[in-house]
């Protein structure tokens, strides 16, 4: 991935950055496997406002990726590279040998032209998908399941890999993108190789309207609301918030509070914790 600078035409350009696109090489998506899904905006279905600041940016369609790769021992080739609105990493277009085409999340390194197969028993190459127990120990993988079945739900975002550490009994211990070490049941599919576009995090916005694009609307501090919008409004001045600690508009305990539940039941999966606490 290549990242593109601008000039410092105005204030906006002055610091601003943004994807080269170099490695899409198609920029018309399939309409068979894209649908409109309807934006929140962070109301509900009452129309009251359940998420703030959320709201407005660019029009999207969906790409319906296909996070299970269902489709056992057909191969596919990799025919295109595509931009999605909907998340930070690339996706990649597959043509199977009979006929059917599904987009995946794009790994890095994997090429156009490059085959990969879905199975049990599938070569450890850079986009294949195989359960937890047929990978080696020390591979990168990616797009993980957290119960068998239900598709990958961990390590999907731009760069991120999960690394195989052990195997014992009927699980995988994994190193998570987060450094969480957590158990993951053996027959649980995932995709060899690293999420691509990882120069995603050098990317500098510049400008406020970048943020608008996106669909995130301004976030305004609760020190300089007034005391009936905020616990930390009110005061003349810098005030402080003027309580113990930092809390949220509706009381609750804010920046540090833990608010993971105690006595979850997939605590006892977590081996060590993102904090390095032993769990």
């Amino acid at each position: 991935m290549s990242i593109r600078f601008f000039k410092p035409y105005t204030s906006g350009t002055r610091s601003r950055s943004v994807s080269g696109f170099s490695e899409i090489t198609k920029f018309f998506f399939l309409k068979s496997l894209t649908f409109y899904s309807h934006r929140s905006k962070g109301r509900n279905n009452r129309g009251v406002i359940t998420s703030r600041n959320l709201g407005g940016g660019h029009k999207r369609l969906y790409r319906l990726i296909d996070f299970k790769r269902t489709k056992l021992g057909v191969e596919a080739k990799v025919s295109s590279i595509e931009y999605d609105p909907n998340r930070n990493s690339r996706i990649a277009l597959l043509n199977y040998i009979d006929g059917e085409k599904r987009y995946i999340i794009h790994p890095r390194g994997l090429n156009i032209g490059d085959s990969v197969i879905s199975d049990f028993e599938s070569p450890i190459k850079i986009g294949n998908a195989l359960p937890l127990n047929k990978i080696p120990l020390g591979t990168y993988v990616h797009n993980v399941e957290i119960n068998p079945g239900k598709g990958g739900q961990i390590a999907r975002a731009a760069g991120a890999f999960a690394q195989v550490l052990a195997k014992e009994g009927n699980f995988v211990t994994l190193r998570l993108p987060s450094s969480e070490i957590r158990l993951i049941e053996k027959f649980c599919w995932a995709t060899v190789g690293q999420v691509g576009n990882i120069d995603i995090s050098n990317i500098v916005l510049g400008k406020a309207g970048c943020k608008r694009w996106k669909g995130k609307t301004p976030k305004v501090r609760g020190v300089v609301m007034n005391p009936c919008d905020h616990a930390h409004g009110g005061g003349e001045g810098k005030s402080p918030i003027g309580r113990s600690r930092p809390v949220t508009p509706w009381g609750k305990p804010a920046l540090g509070k833990k608010t993971r539940k105690p006595k979850r039941l997939s605590n006892m999966y977590i081996i060590r914790s993102r904090s390095r606490e032993i769990v």
